[in-house]
């Protein structure tokens, strides 16, 4: 039995898991051995606070409340899903929640932006070249809260750290049980990679499970090599912290860089294509920023054989609904 901390019940969960059958039977007619796809619905852990962050929430926000915490300090992107998700569960938790935002042009209130000032969030905005010092502003926000009497919690970017991990090790946990119902053994897990929490979670989760599929991660940010040590630290982390016996020597990162486009947030024509088509297609909505990449990375990659073999191919929706509605002008209706 995986020896689980505690946690907030903030999810909605087990979410959703089904095939995604017409457009497998799409790609059948242009792979000659292509596998079925299925797809974990984690874009539908909650309304608001939808997306894979609010899993690794549930630990997060245990351990502050554990520690007798009132103030809640992160950070991400002005479309940060995660620094929504906090937001949000901040409101109800009844914390205070300041976000630390990277945004280079004052930035307009829609999407998650909206939702983080709906939810009474204080938020600094900063460019590029200060949030290369996000460490030193975390510390000064700390001082100046700690000066007011207040006792803070630091929560990183994306909520990936060794505590954050825990989340997809339960959703690892939590997908044994669909491949079962469904009878079926994956030959991968797919999903989108930015943060490298979720990605380090399915990770170590497969492997304590004993899970044969292989976790592969799409990167939207960043290189192969950057996401191996980043995963690794989180890893190392979290066995120092919770004293798990696990051979991480035996673990294999697996990155998919070929399909990061511009930049992080930025995403090609044919990122919007394949979130219209798919959208028609199946009635499931991906995100520019993150799913939609990782999604069009992996047709185009069972396209192209690299999947010759596998039966069956799991895509984890990761959320990033709001995210899309900040860039509706790419869609050209």
């Amino acid at each position: 039995m995986i020896p689980y901390p505690k946690k907030l019940n903030l999810a909605q969960a087990p979410t959703p898991f089904h095939a995604l059958d017409r457009l497998s039977e799409q790609l059948a007619k242009r792979a000659s051995d292509c596998p079925r796809i299925w797809i974990k619905r984690d874009d539908q852990t909650g309304c608001v606070t939808s997306g894979n962050k609010v899993r690794k929430l549930e630990y997060l926000l245990a351990d502050a409340l554990a520690k007798g915490c009132d103030t809640i300090i992160t950070s991400g992107g002005v479309q940060s899903n995660h620094c929504r998700a906090v937001a949000i569960l901040g409101a109800q938790l009844g914390l205070k929640v300041h976000l630390l935002l990277r945004s280079d042009i004052k930035p307009q209130p829609v999407g998650n932006l909206l939702l983080d000032q709906l939810a009474g969030a204080t938020i600094s905005h900063y460019s590029q070249q200060e949030f290369k010092q996000l460490d030193g502003l975390f510390e000064s926000w700390q001082t100046q809260y700690a000066a007011q009497g207040r006792c803070c919690y630091s929560i990183p970017t994306g909520g990936s750290n060794g505590t954050g991990l825990w989340g997809y090790v339960a959703a690892a946990e939590e997908l044994m049980a669909d491949f079962s119902t469904e009878k079926i053994e994956p030959s991968y897990i797919i999903h989108a990679t930015g943060s490298g929490g979720t990605q380090a979670g399915l990770t170590v989760g497969c492997k304590l499970l004993g899970l044969s599929a292989q976790v592969e991660g799409y990167a939207v940010c960043d290189n192969s090599a950057y996401f191996e040590r980043r995963v690794l630290e989180d890893i190392q982390q979290w066995i120092k912290q919770y004293q798990i016996p696990i051979e991480i020597e035996r673990l294999k990162i697996a990155t998919n860089d070929g399909y990061i486009g511009p930049d992080y947030g930025l995403a090609g024509p044919e990122v919007f294509a394949m979130i219209k088509d798919l959208a028609a297609l199946e009635g499931v909505i991906l995100d520019p920023v993150y799913t939609g990449k990782a999604f069009y990375g992996m047709v185009e990659e069972i396209k192209a054989g690299r999947y010759s073999g596998a039966s069956d191919i799991v895509f984890v929706h990761t959320g990033g609904l709001f995210g899309l509605l900040a860039q509706q002008d790419k869609l050209a209706y």
